[in-house]
C-alpha cells in the first residue's frame, strides 16, 4: 500500500479528514476498491518519503497537491466534502457528475486512454485571457516552448539544442545556457545590428556597459544591404542568455522584438500604446521595424511572411513572448499525423473544393441477413375493457367514487390533496359542460368539439391537470399541454408559439393560480409571447365551474379514429411540432401497456416522470384511469428538494409499479443514506423511462447495488423505449423471481460509428455496454431500417432506426401533412428497392437492432445523431466520455450538451458545458484539453469546439435540461458568452485538398499559357492617350498653357506666371469653421519662395543639390517652403510633422526620415521647432544631433542671387518618402522631368486650366496627394481650395459643404476621409439638405489611394449622399504605387469605371475567372480609374516575367515619362534599383524599361469606347503582391478574408489578417461589451472555413482603434504582426486553435 513509510498520525489534517471519507466511502460501496487505492495513494504521494526524482514536464501530469489537475482528480477538502454529505439531504451535490452517463468501466477506459496521451507529452497552448491590470510574469516561470520549430524537421531541432550546450555563462545569476529560454529563440536567425548604418552612418561595435541610443532599438531597418561594410558586427550566436540587456545579441533581439530590453530604456514607440480612446487615434505612419530601401520582391516576400525558414531568413521574433512561445506550442500540437490521410491532390478546375475521403477497405459492413419483422404477442381481447377512456372514467366516477384517483405532493413531499374517482368524473363534467355551453354568450358557441384547447398547468398541480384533461375528452375538444411560459425569454418559447398556431390553439385552460404567475404587461394583460397566436384564457378552478343541468350528459362515443389529443415534441432543430393521438390509438395503447405490465385495479403507482407528456401521461394519467390506479404524483421541484422522496411513497404507500428516470435512480442513491428502514419490497415494476439511453444501464446496476438490501428485486427493474410518435416501442416485462437477468450487449463503440454491431474484443477502452428495452409491444409489429436514404430493411449485423407499425400510435403531426407522411407512413423495402407490404409504419427515431430472443437493444436517438465523415457518433455517448473526465473541478451539475454545426461540407462536433462558479482558468483548460484527448481516442472524432459558459447561462428546458438547439442557435448566432473556449479544427477539418504544388513556369511564349487555361491571342496590356505637343504658339498663349511647353521646370512656371499674371489666385486653405485662413496667389508665392531660398543659403549654408526636410502641418507654409528648396537648388524631402499628443509613436518615424534622408537641414514652424527641442521629444529620440532647423514664420525680405536652374531635367526635383502597408519605408526620387510630365497629364486627364477649382481634402505628404497639393495648381494655373482631413474629425460636414459653397466640379479625397463623412454624418443627410447643402455640381470625386478601390465604401458614400445630389457616377478611384505615384485618375471624359464580378477560388490560383453577380464566391472588382495619358501598362507574370494574356491576373508593371527614377538609398545598390524601376520583360519586347508596381491586377478589354473610339480597356487593380498570403499553395489577398470576417458578427468593427510561420493569424476589434468577445473565436473561425477554405490558427481579440491604420486609411499588418508577436497589443482574448 501507499502509506508505507508514512506516519499517519503525522498528516495535516485535512488529508486525514480526507482519507477517513475515502475510507467510509468504500464501506458504502461508493467508490471501487481500484479507485480507493488509487486515491489513497494520491493523497499520500507528497508525504511519502522517497528518493528525490526529475520533476514531470510541464505537459505531464502534476504532482499531486490539493490544487493540482492530474489524471484522477483528487476529493476536493475534507471540510467540503463534508458540507456536502450534509447537504445531500437538501440538493444534488453542485460539481457532481451526471450520473446518468456514470459507469465505472468507462471511467476506467477514459483514465487508460488519457493516460496513454500522457506518454505523447502532447501541451496545448493555453488561451490568453486580458486581466484587469497584466502583470508579467517572471520569465522563469514562463511556459517553456518546444525546442522545434514548425518548419524545421527533427534533425534539425536536435542540431539546434546540441548547439545550446557550450555558450559560457555571461552571468552566474541567470539560469543555465540549456534552460529553456535560449531555445525559445533558436531558428530565428536574427542579425545583429548590421543595418545600423542606416539609421547612424556608422555602427561600431558597441561595448557592454554603453547604452545604445535611445531611438535605436525601436526602429532599426530590417533588411541589410547585400554588401555588408566590414566594420559592421557580424551577427551573435543566438543561444546567448538574454536577460542582460547589455550583450550586443539582446540589443539586437530588442530592436527587431521592440520589447524594451530593461527597465530604465525608453519604451518602444508603439502606435498602439495611445491610451486607447474609444475612437480611432491620430493616424500615424510607422514603420514597422521600417525597411528602408527598396529591395528584391523575392528578397522582401520570404523575409516579410516567413520566419525561421531554415533559409537564414530573418524573424521578428520576441525573445521572450508568451504569444511566440504559445504559437511554437500550437506548431508542435499541429505535427501530430490528421486522420484519415488525405489522398493525393487533385487540380483545381473541377468545381469540387473538397478533399474526398477515399473509403478505407477495413471499415467493417453489415454481413447478416436481411432482418425480418417483429411480431409482438397478440393483444387480449379482455371482456370488460370499456368502449372508450372516457367510458372507464365514467365507471369508476359512478361505482367506485371514494376510490383515490391521483393523490399530489407540496413542496416538502408530504402529500396535498387526494382526488378520488368520484370528484374527477365530477369536475371533469363540469369543465366540459363550461368549455361547450358557458364560455361565449347566451346564443353563441366559442367551443366545438373537435376543436384544440391549449392545457397550460404547472408541475406542482397534477390535480387540475387531469381534470382539465378529462374535460376535454368530454367535451370532445382536442386537449394540447404545453409548459407554462415564465418570460418572454424563455427556451424555444417561440417554437411553441408555432406548435399551436399549427394547431389552431385559440383558447387556453389554466388555473387561477398559474394565470396570477403569468408574465404581465404593465396594464395586466398577460403577455403576448413571441410567435404565438392571440389566446383566450380561461381559468378551470371549480369555483368557476357550473354545474349542468340533470338531463345533459357528456356524449362518450365509441373510440374511433379522430384526435384525442396532441403531445407536443421538440425536433433536434428546435421546432415543436404537435402529435395527434386519435381515440383508438389511446385506448389501444392503454390496452397494451396494461398487458404489458400486467396492471391490475386498484393497484398504486408513483409516478416522478412529467405528467403531461410521455411515459408520465401515458402510464400516470390515462392506463391509471382505465384500470382504477392510485397514482402518486411527485413534481420535479419535490425531488429538488428531497431526492429520496418517491422512494419514501413507495415504501409508505406499499407501490407496486413506480415510474422513474436514471436521474431520479441516481438522486435517490445520492441520498440514501440519511433512510435506513425504507423499504422497496413492494415493488413488482420499477419502469425506467430513460432506458433507451445505452448509459442507463450503469445507473440501475448502481440503484440495485445500493438498495437491493432495502427489498428491491433484481427483476423488477423494467427498462423501456419510448417516442412521442411510436409511444412506447418495447418495454421489459417483470421478471420471474430468481430467473437468470438479461444478458448484455458489450458492443465496439468503432463498429457502432460504422452501424454495425460488433462485440467489442480488441480495445476495451472502447466498449459500449447496453441493456435490452425487452419486447416489443402487443399487437405491435417493428422492423429496423437504414435512418438515411430510403427506408431500406437492414441487415441483422446492422443498427438501424426502430419502425413499428401498430394501432396504439401516434397518427400525424398536426397540421403538418408533408412532415407527417415521411414518418407516420413508412414502407419499408428490401435490398432491391421493392417495398415488403403495403403496411405503413411509424418512425420511431430510436436506433438500435434485435438481439438474440426477439429482445430489443437501443444505442441511441436520431436527434442525438453526429454524422461526422461519414462516421455516426451519439451525442450521449460523448457527453458520457466527458463526464468520466473527472469534472468535478469544472462542469457545474454535469450540464454538458453536445450538437453538430455543418461547417465546410461536414458535421463538425461542439461540446458546451457549464463551468462552475469556482473553476480556475488552468482547471478549466486542462479539463478540455484531456476532454479533448479522451474523445479522440475512444471515439476516434476530432472535436471542433468546446466551450464553457458561465453556470446556470445554457438555455433550459421545462424540466431544468439543456435546450440543445437553443444551445446550438446561440453558439451560431454569437450569443453564447462563453468564459473558455478551444477551437480544434487543425485536428477534425480533414476533408480540405491538399495544398496545391507550384508547377516551374518555363521561359518563352508557351508562358502565356498558364496550367491548361490558354489564353486568347491578345497580351494584356493597355495604355493612355498621348501626351502630345501643341505647336500653335497663339493657341498656346490662348489656353495660357505656356508653361507647358515652354519650361521643364516648375521653378520656371511658378516665375513666369508671377510675372504674366501675379494677382491670380492659386491656393485658398480653410479651417474647421469653413473660413478662408490663408490665400497665395502667384507672385505672393513666388515672393515667400525667395525668402525661403535666400535663408537656406544664409542661415543654413546649404549647398546645391543636399536635402532639406519639410516639416510642416497641411497648409500654403508647406507649399511655399518646397518652392523656395527648388529656388535654392535644394532637394525638398516632405515629412509629416509628429503628433503633438503621441511623441512617443510619431517622432521616431520624422527621426529616422531625417536620419536616411542625410539631411542637412530642416525648415518647420515656430510651434513644431519648439516640439522638437522639448523635454517629451527627448524621451523619444535624442534631440541633441537635429541637423539645423529653421523656423520659416518671421524670415526677414531677402531675395536670393539667382533661381537655381537643374543643369539636367533628369536631376531630382524632390524626394518622396512612404510608409508602406507592409511596413516598409521607402524613399522614391522624383526627377524634374517626371515632375513636369505627370503635371502635364493629370492636367490634360482632368481639364485643367486657370479658370478652374478644384477642392482637396488629402494628406499633402506623399504621393498623389503631395502632387495635387503642391505642383498640379503652379502648373495649370488651376485653383486649389485646400481642406485638411484632420479639420473633419471636428466639422465632418466641412468638405461637402465647401464643395456645395464653391459649386466644385472636380473634388479628391482620401478613403480616410469618405469614411469620416459617412460615420460622421450617416444620419444628418436631412440636417445637410436644411442647410442647402447640394452637390449636384460635383462631376467627379476621386478618392487617391495606393490599393484595391474599396467598392463597399464608395457605393455607401454615393447611397447615403444620394439624397444631397451627388450622382451616383461622380465618385471614382486612382491608383499610384511607389515607382509611378499616379497611374491611374478617372478624368472627365472618358467611359464611367466600370465593375466585374470575378471568382475568388480562381484568384487564388493567379487566374481571372469572371462570374455573374451574385455567384457564390464571388468578388466584385471595380476598375481603378482611366490610365493617364503617356502611361503604359502591361500584365506579367512576376515569376517568369513574361507578358501575360488579357484577363490574367499578373504583376501590373508601368512605364511612362513619369515613372520615379529609382529608391532613394545611402549606398546606392543600383541592382535592386534596376529591378524595380529598369526592367525589362523575358520575351516579347524585350527593349522598353518598365517600372515593378509591386500590385497584382489584370486588364479587362470592354464592350464601352474611349474619347478616340477604340474599346476601352480597363485596369482592375487586385492587391499588393508584398501583402498577399501564399497558404496552402495559393495566393490570398487579406482583405477578401478581412471583409469575411468582419460580416461574421455584429461586433466586429474591423479586422485585419497576417501570417506568422505558415499559421494565419486573425485580428479582431471588438466593438460591443467584452462578454461578447469569445464569442467571436468560432465564429471568425468558420466563416474564414467556409469562404476561403483556411483554418485560422489564431484569432486575437483586441478593443476598438488598436489596428494600426496609417494616413491614407489603408491597415498597417506589419506593424500590428510585430506588436502582437511582441505583446503589446493587450488583447482582450487570444485563443489558439489546435
Amino acid at each position: 500500500m501507499a502509506d508505507r513509510g508514512v506516519d499517519l498520525s503525522a498528516l495535516p489534517k485535512e488529508v486525514r479528514d480526507q482519507l477517513a471519507e475515502l475510507d467510509l466511502e468504500l464501506s458504502e460501496g461508493d467508490i471501487t476498491q481500484k479507485g480507493y487505492e488509487k486515491k489513497r495513494t494520491k493523497l499520500l504521494a507528497p508525504y511519502i518519503i522517497h528518493t528525490p526524482v526529475e520533476p514531470p514536464p510541464q505537459n505531464d501530469v502534476q504532482p499531486p497537491a490539493p490544487s493540482s489537475s492530474s489524471s484522477h482528480a483528487p476529493p476536493p477538502s475534507s471540510s467540503s466534502r463534508y458540507r456536502e454529505r450534509r447537504n445531500r439531504r437538501t440538493h444534488r451535490n453542485g460539481g457532481t457528475r451526471d450520473d446518468r452517463y456514470r459507469s465505472d468501466i468507462h471511467s476506467e477506459a477514459v483514465q487508460a486512454a488519457l493516460a496513454k496521451h500522457k506518454e505523447e507529452k502532447m501541451a496545448l497552448p493555453m488561451p490568453t485571457k486580458r486581466r484587469s491590470t497584466y502583470v508579467q510574469s517572471p520569465i522563469n516561470t514562463r511556459t517553456p516552448p518546444d525546442s522545434s520549430s514548425g518548419s524545421e524537421d527533427e534533425t534539425s531541432v536536435r542540431r539546434q539544442s546540441s548547439l545550446v550546450a557550450p555558450i559560457p555563462q555571461v552571468n552566474p545569476n541567470l539560469q543555465s545556457p540549456d534552460s529553456w529560454i535560449n531555445r525559445s529563440v533558436q531558428g530565428s536567425s536574427t542579425s545583429s545590428s548590421a543595418s545600423s548604418t542606416l539609421s547612424h552612418g556608422e555602427a561600431k561595435p558597441q561595448p557592454q556597459s554603453q547604452p545604445q541610443p535611445q531611438y535605436k532599438p525601436q526602429y532599426q531597418p530590417l533588411y541589410q544591404p547585400h554588401h555588408q561594410p566590414q566594420h559592421q558586427p557580424q551577427p551573435q550566436p543566438q543561444h546567448q542568455p538574454h536577460e542582460q540587456p547589455q550583450t550586443a545579441a539582446i540589443t539586437d533581439m530588442m530592436a527587431h522584438s521592440r520589447i524594451a530590453p530593461s527597465q530604465n530604456s525608453a519604451p518602444p514607440p508603439d502606435v498602439t500604446a495611445v491610451a486607447p480612446p474609444p475612437t480611432r487615434g491620430p493616424r500615424v505612419d510607422l514603420p514597422s521595424n521600417a525597411v528602408v530601401r527598396g529591395m528584391s520582391r523575392g528578397q522582401s516576400r520570404s523575409s516579410m511572411m516567413e520566419t525561421a525558414d531554415g533559409r537564414g531568413n530573418m524573424q521578428r521574433v520576441p525573445v521572450n513572448s508568451r504569444v511566440s512561445t504559445k504559437i511554437q506550442q500550437l506548431l508542435n500540437t499541429l505535427k501530430r499525423p490528421k486522420r484519415p490521410p488525405l489522398s493525393e491532390f487533385f487540380t483545381d478546375d473541377s468545381e469540387e473544393i473538397v478533399e474526398v475521403p477515399q473509403p478505407d477497405p477495413n471499415t467493417p459492413k453489415p454481413e447478416g441477413r436481411q432482418i425480418m419483422p417483429v411480431k409482438g404477442e397478440p393483444l387480449g381481447v379482455v371482456s370488460n375493457w370499456p368502449p372508450a377512456l372516457q367510458a372507464a372514467l365514467a365507471r369508476w366516477g359512478a361505482t367506485q367514487g371514494k376510490s383515490p384517483a391521483l393523490t399530489a405532493l407540496d413542496i416538502t413531499g408530504k402529500p396535498l390533496y387526494t382526488l378520488t374517482y368520484g370528484k374527477l368524473w365530477s369536475r371533469s363534467v363540469k369543465l366540459a359542460y363550461t368549455l361547450l355551453n358557458k364560455l361565449g354568450t347566451k346564443n353563441e358557441q366559442i367551443l366545438k368539439p373537435g376543436d384544440r384547447v391549449a392545457l397550460v398547468y404547472p408541475n406542482s398541480d397534477p390535480g387540475m391537470f387531469w381534470v382539465a384533461f378529462y374535460g376535454c375528452l368530454l367535451a370532445e375538444v382536442i386537449p394540447v399541454p404545453i409548459e407554462v411560459p415564465l418570460s418572454r425569454k424563455d427556451a424555444g418559447i417561440s417554437q411553441v408559439g408555432f406548435l399551436l398556431g399549427s394547431c389552431g390553439v385559440g383558447l387556453a385552460l389554466t388555473s387561477e393560480i398559474c394565470l396570477k404567475g403569468l408574465p404581465k404587461t404593465p396594464t395586466g394583460e398577460i403577455l403576448q409571447f413571441k410567435g404565438w397566436p392571440r389566446l383566450k384564457w380561461v381559468v378551470t378552478d371549480s369555483k368557476y365551474l357550473t354545474k349542468p343541468s340533470k338531463d345533459w350528459q357528456p356524449h362518450v362515443p365509441t373510440a374511433n379514429t379522430d384526435p384525442a389529443y396532441i403531445e407536443y415534441k421538440a425536433s433536434k432543430e428546435g421546432t415543436v411540432v404537435g402529435v395527434a393521438v386519435s381515440k383508438v390509438a389511446m385506448l389501444t395503447h392503454c390496452q397494451a401497456l396494461t398487458q404489458a405490465c400486467n396492471y391490475c385495479e386498484g393497484e398504486t403507482l408513483v409516478n416522478v416522470l412529467d405528467f403531461k407528456k410521455d411515459m408520465g401521461l401515458w402510464h400516470g394519467v390515462l392506463t391509471a384511469v382505465m384500470n382504477r390506479i392510485h397514482t402518486i404524483s411527485v413534481p420535479y421541484a419535490v425531488m429538488k428538494a428531497c431526492p429520496l422522496s418517491w422512494v419514501q411513497r413507495v415504501h409508505i404507500h406499499k407501490a407496486r409499479v413506480a415510474l422513474v428516470k436514471c436521474r431520479d435512480l441516481h438522486w435517490a442513491m445520492m441520498a440514501h443514506r440519511d433512510q435506513r428502514d425504507t423499504s422497496l419490497g413492494s415493488l413488482r415494476m420499477l419502469i425506467v423511462a430513460d432506458g433507451a439511453n445505452p448509459w442507463s444501464v450503469s445507473s440501475c446496476d448502481a440503484f440495485l447495488n445500493v438498495f437491493q438490501s432495502h427489498g428491491l428485486k433484481p427483476e423488477v427493474i423494467c427498462p423501456c423505449a419510448t417516442s412521442p410518435e411510436a409511444m412506447t416501442v418495447a418495454i421489459r416485462r417483470p421478471g420471474v423471481p430468481g430467473a437468470p437477468l438479461p444478458a448484455r450487449a458489450i458492443l465496439s463503440m468503432g463498429g457502432l460509428s460504422h452501424g454495425v454491431i460488433r462485440v467489442n474484443t480488441e480495445d476495451k477502452n472502447s466498449a459500449l455496454t447496453v441493456q435490452d428495452v425487452g419486447h416489443v409491444m402487443p399487437g405491435a409489429l417493428m422492423c429496423i431500417v437504414r435512418p438515411d436514404g430510403p427506408p431500406q430493411l437492414c441487415k441483422t449485423d446492422e443498427i438501424g432506426e426502430i419502425i413499428i407499425n401498430s394501432r396504439a400510435g401516434g397518427t400525424m403531426y398536426y397540421g403538418l401533412p408533408g412532415l407527417t407522411k415521411n414518418t407516420f407512413e413508412v414502407i419499408p423495402v428490401n435490398a432491391n428497392g421493392v417495398p415488403i407490404g403495403e403496411i405503413p409504419f411509424v418512425r420511431s427515431g430510436l436506433l438500435g437492432f434485435v438481439g438474440p430472443g426477439s429482445l430489443i437493444f437501443v444505442v441511441g436517438k436520431i436527434e442525438g445523431l453526429l454524422m461526422v465523415s461519414g462516421r455516426r457518433h451519439n451525442a450521449d455517448d460523448l457527453v458520457a466520455t466527458a463526464l468520466a473526465v473527472e469534472p468535478v473541478k469544472t462542469v457545474y451539475r454535469g450540464r454538458i450538451a453536445v450538437f453538430s454545426v455543418t461547417v465546410f461540407y461536414d458535421e463538425r462536433v461542439v461540446i458546451v458545458a457549464e463551468q462552475r462558479p469556482d473553476a480556475s482558468e488552468e482547471d478549466s483548460f486542462q479539463w478540455m484539453s484531456r476532454v479533448l484527448q479522451a474523445i479522440d481516442s475512444i471515439h476516434q472524432v476530432g472535436l471542433y469546439c468546446l466551450a464553457l459558459v458561465p453556470a446556470n447561462t445554457l438555455p433550459k428546458t421545462p424540466l431544468g435540461g439543456i435546450h440543445i438547439s437553443d444551445t446550438k442557435q446561440f453558439f451560431l448566432d454569437g450569443n453564447l458568452h462563453p468564459c473558455n473556449i478551444l477551437m480544434c479544427p487543425h485536428t477534425c477539418v480533414t476533408n480540405l485538398p491538399k495544398p496545391r504544388q507550384k508547377q516551374p513556369v518555363g521561359v518563352g511564349p508557351a508562358s502565356v499559357m498558364v496550367g491548361n487555361l490558354v489564353a486568347g491571342k491578345r497580351i494584356a496590356q493597355a495604355a493612355g492617350r498621348d501626351l502630345g505637343m501643341i505647336e500653335d504658339q497663339d493657341l498656346v498663349r490662348k489656353l495660357c498653357m505656356w508653361p507647358t511647353v515652354m519650361h521643364q521646370y516648375l521653378t520656371e512656371a511658378l516665375h513666369w506666371r508671377a510675372q504674366t499674371d501675379p494677382d491670380h489666385v492659386l491656393y485658398v486653405l480653410l479651417n474647421a469653421k469653413g473660413v478662408t485662413v490663408g490665400t497665395a496667389t502667384c507672385v505672393q508665392l513666388h515672393k515667400r519662395a525667395e525668402k525661403i531660398a535666400a535663408a537656406l543659403t544664409e542661415k543654413g549654408s546649404i549647398n546645391t543639390g543636399e536635402n532639406v526636410v519639410l516639416l510642416y502641418p497641411p497648409g500654403i507654409d508647406l507649399i511655399a517652403s518646397f518652392y523656395g528648396c527648388l529656388y535654392a537648388g535644394c532637394v525638398p524631402v516632405n515629412v509629416r510633422p509628429p503628433h503633438p499628443q503621441n511623441l512617443a509613436a510619431t517622432l521616431p518615424t520624422v527621426r529616422m526620415i531625417i536620419d536616411v534622408s542625410k539631411a542637412a537641414c530642416i525648415l518647420t514652424t515656430q510651434n513644431l521647432m519648439r516640439t522638437l527641442r522639448s523635454k517629451e521629444a527627448a524621451a523619444s529620440v535624442n534631440i541633441k544631433t537635429w541637423p539645423t532647423i529653421i523656423d520659416t514664420d518671421d524670415l526677414p525680405r531677402r531675395r536670393p542671387p539667382q533661381i537655381y536652374k537643374p543643369p539636367t531635367a533628369e536631376m531630382i526635383a524632390y524626394l518622396d518618402f512612404s510608409v508602406s502597408t507592409t511596413g516598409m519605408l521607402t524613399g522614391v526620387k522624383i526627377s524634374h522631368a517626371a515632375v513636369s510630365a505627370l503635371c502635364r497629364s493629370i492636367k490634360l486627364q482632368c481639364e485643367l486650366y486657370s479658370s478652374r477649382q478644384i477642392a482637396i481634402c488629402l494628406d499633402p505628404y506623399c504621393g498623389l496627394g503631395f502632387v495635387l497639393w503642391c505642383l498640379a495648381s503652379v502648373y495649370s494655373g488651376h485653383q486649389s481650395i485646400l481642406i485638411p482631413p484632420f479639420e473633419l474629425e471636428t466639422c465632418p460636414s466641412l468638405w461637402l459643404s465647401t464643395l456645395s459653397q464653391y459649386r466644385i466640379r472636380d473634388t479628391f479625397c482620401s478613403y480616410s476621409v469618405m469614411e469620416l463623412c459617412i460615420k460622421g454624418l450617416g444620419t444628418q443627410t436631412e440636417l445637410l439638405k436644411a442647410r442647402g447643402v447640394n452637390l449636384s455640381c460635383v462631376r467627379s470625386c476621386v478618392v487617391i489611394a495606393e490599393e484595391r478601390p474599396r467598392l463597399a465604401l464608395t457605393h455607401s458614400f454615393s447611397k447615403l449622399f444620394k439624397d444631397v445630389g451627388l450622382s451616383s457616377r461622380a465618385v471614382s478611384t486612382a491608383f499610384g504605387s511607389r515607382v509611378n505615384l499616379a497611374i491611374c485618375l478617372q478624368g472627365t471624359t472618358g467611359p464611367d469605371p466600370c465593375t466585374v464580378y470575378v471568382d475568388m477560388k480562381s484568384l487564388r490560383h493567379d487566374r481571372v475567372r469572371l462570374v455573374e453577380r451574385g455567384a457564390p464566391q464571388s468578388l466584385p472588382l471595380m476598375e481603378s480609374g482611366k490610365i493617364l495619358p503617356g502611361v503604359r501598362v502591361i500584365i506579367v507574370n512576376p515569376e517568369t516575367r513574361g507578358p501575360l494574356g488579357d484577363s490574367h491576373l499578373g504583376e501590373i508593371w508601368v512605364n511612362s515619362p513619369h515613372n520615379a527614377s529609382g529608391y532613394y538609398t545611402i549606398y546606392g545598390e543600383e541592382s535592386l534599383q534596376a529591378d524595380h524601376f529598369n526592367t525589362k520583360l523575358s520575351f516579347g519586347d524585350p527593349h522598353t524599361l518598365w517600372a515593378r508596381t509591386g500590385y497584382l491586377g489584370f486588364v479587362k478589354r470592354t464592350e464601352l469606347l474611349d474619347a478616340s473610339g477604340d474599346r476601352h480597356d480597363a485596369l482592375f487593380v487586385v492587391g499588393s503582391l508584398d501583402e498577399t498570403l501564399e497558404l496552402r499553395g495559393l495566393r490570398y489577398h487579406p482583405n477578401d478574408i478581412e471583409t469575411s470576417v468582419s460580416r461574421a458578427h455584429r461586433s466586429i468593427a474591423e479586422s485585419a489578417v497576417f501570417t506568422w510561420t505558415n499559421l494565419l493569424v486573425v485580428v479582431s476589434e471588438l466593438c460591443g461589451s467584452e462578454q461578447d468577445a469569445l464569442d467571436l473565436v468560432p465564429l471568425i473561425t468558420n466563416v474564414v472555413l467556409e469562404e476561403h477554405h483556411l483554418i485560422v490558427g489564431v484569432v486575437v481579440i483586441v478593443d476598438p482603434g488598436v489596428i494600426p491604420i496609417n494616413s491614407r486609411g489603408e491597415k498597417q499588418r506589419m506593424h500590428l504582426r510585430d506588436s502582437f508577436l511582441a505583446d503589446q497589443l493587450d488583447p482582450i482574448y487570444v485563443a489558439y486553435n489546435m
